[in-house]
């Protein structure tokens, strides 16, 4: 046996070596892009910084200022109302989509169909979508006006956050189907064939077998979706830009507006800190509460 762990050392050691220069081409543009700009960042955050001189520490000054701004809650309330509705929404319209694929078609045809929207940039999406609800000339008000009802406003103050929620919904919802289509295709079927053998209707072996054999690659999906979610800009800067009146000022637009509207870097900073270390909490307790490294068929 000793002479085995003795000859096994220089394969693991072989296979370590062979695998470095796959790895290093993401570490060093990891190290690059990620690290060293975010320890950067970590440090601004404490800092008086505008470009034009150097930072000036002044400790914890911008995170008082942070909580005491009312932008700040603005930002908080907005990013968590398009958060809700978006991850909501899909989360549930791409479950029922995935158990339609599984169920019913292994077409690689429909797959490609049902991803489509998510292969098209964000920004033309939203130019679309913007187009298309416009009040005066866009295609559903349109036919809205054509039926003899009233025309909506989609970006009002009130209803913008929401249809740009529904906007990214449509646009990510094939995505996540797939993501969860993945991990039902890992569900063994005898499952199934042993709860049809006990006599479970469909909604009780969904309620009973799917989703808790799912919850691994649900509680992936979640935290993938809901920290992205919490970065939204692209949709919010095409189409409303923040507004009306802050309707839509969501973080990462209010860390952008801070930073390269009023050279503002430290304070820029300071946000994407508290931003950073939220989604590290949400994230955290995502994971536990959802024990996402556990898995059902193991028991």
């Amino acid at each position: 046996m000793a002479k085995q762990a003795v000859a096994r050392k220089p394969a693991r050691r072989s296979d370590f070596l062979t695998a470095i220069p796959f790895v290093l081409p993401a570490l060093i543009g990891l190290t690059i892009f990620v690290l060293i700009p975010g320890i950067r960042g970590v440090y601004l955050a404490f800092t008086s910084y505008d470009v034009f001189t150097d930072p000036i520490f002044i400790g914890i000054d911008n995170f008082v200022k942070m909580f005491q701004d009312e932008l700040f809650w603005n930002a908080l309330a907005v990013t968590s109302e398009y958060v809700a509705i978006n991850i909501g929404i899909q989360t549930v319209v791409s479950l029922f989509i995935a158990v339609l694929l599984h169920r019913f078609t292994r077409s690689t045809l429909i797959r490609g169909i049902v991803l489509m929207p998510y292969l098209i940039s964000n920004v033309i999406v939203a130019l679309v979508w913007y187009w298309l609800l416009d009040y005066n000339l866009g295609l559903v008000n349109s036919v809205i006006d054509f039926l003899g009802l009233s025309k909506f406003t989609f970006f009002s103050d009130m209803t913008a956050m929401p249809t740009i929620a529904l906007i990214n919904v449509w646009r990510h919802m094939g995505y996540t189907a797939l993501l969860i289509f993945a991990g039902l295709q890992a569900i063994p079927e005898d499952v199934y064939a042993a709860a049809s053998v006990d006599g479970a209707g469909e909604w009780r072996t969904f309620r009973s077998i799917t989703l808790p054999l799912l919850r691994p690659v649900l509680a992936f999906v979640l935290v993938i979706t809901i920290t992205g979610s919490f970065q939204i800009f692209d949709t919010v800067a095409v189409t409303t830009g923040g507004g009306p009146i802050n309707a839509t000022r969501v973080f990462s637009l209010w860390i952008a507006d801070k930073a390269w509207g009023d050279f503002n870097f430290g304070y820029a900073s300071a946000i994407s800190v508290f931003l950073m270390v939220l989604l590290s909490i949400i994230a955290f307790a995502q994971t536990k509460l959802l024990r996402a490294s556990e898995s059902d068929l193991e028991r």
